[in-house]
């Protein structure tokens, strides 16, 4: 699969430059242009044909949602990840309604958004398979896949693909992990990697046990609880 061609949208110049560069380094992904007001998105995706956009909801002249609006009326399908700062629900529902399967709320780290992109890269490659889906395949590219049996909740804020990697990572940990190693391993932020360890410790799908070293804070340690 070439590298996914993204515009983004933003009204703020230093935001924009920052999500380009997160991107960017991104591998998989190349930006083709930036916009700053909705009627510019509109002309940079017509003219680009982007495979995805980061849209912002709140831009000067038409609003995000406005912009995505008129896409979907052209018949554009573009994948868009909403990064913005508005979190009522009003406005999300009505994202979701416009097809926006990716939602970021301002602000958010660079880690988070790639596992986003990440996401719909993997999507992308599951469209343009030419053979049927399975229902675990059509649930996941329509947002609405279940927890698959005996497998973890997920709880409001966390990825149930970003859960599923970190259960993964664990497993084959030997004997156990440090958030600080399972974040090295797959990619993401510290903070991001113990949010999901202690919440597989929560539902007693892990153990946590602090190693004492030479000197410090003992280091929490992390190890998949046995299932015999």
């Amino acid at each position: 699969m070439s590298d996914v061609r993204v515009v983004i949208v933003d009204d703020d110049f230093a935001v924009a430059q920052v999500n380009r560069a997160f991107v960017d380094a991104r591998p998989g992904f190349v930006v083709v242009a930036e916009a700053h007001t909705g009627a510019a998105a509109l002309a940079a995706i017509e003219q680009h044909r982007p495979e995805l956009v980061l849209l912002d909801v709140y831009l000067p002249d038409l609003g995000g949602l406005e912009v995505l609006r008129a896409l979907r009326a052209s018949g554009d399908e573009v994948e868009v990840i909403a990064v913005t700062a508005a979190r009522d629900l009003d406005t999300v529902r009505r994202a979701r309604l416009l097809g926006v399967r990716q939602y970021l709320v301002k602000p958010f780290t660079g880690a988070t958004l790639g596992e986003r992109l990440d996401e719909v890269r993997r999507d992308l490659r599951r469209e343009r398979r030419p053979d049927a889906l399975d229902q675990q395949e059509v649930d996941r590219l329509l947002g609405t896949a279940a927890a698959p049996s005996g497998s973890p909740a997920v709880p409001k804020g966390l990825s149930g693909v970003s859960l599923g990697r970190v259960t993964a990572e664990l497993a084959n940990a030997a004997p156990d992990a440090s958030a600080a190693e399972i974040a090295r391993s797959l990619g993401m932020s510290r903070v991001s990697a113990r949010r999901y360890l202690e919440h597989l410790v929560a539902i007693g799908a892990a153990e946590v046990a602090p190693r004492y070293g030479a000197a410090g804070r003992p280091e929490h340690r992390y190890r998949r609880r046995s299932t015999r």
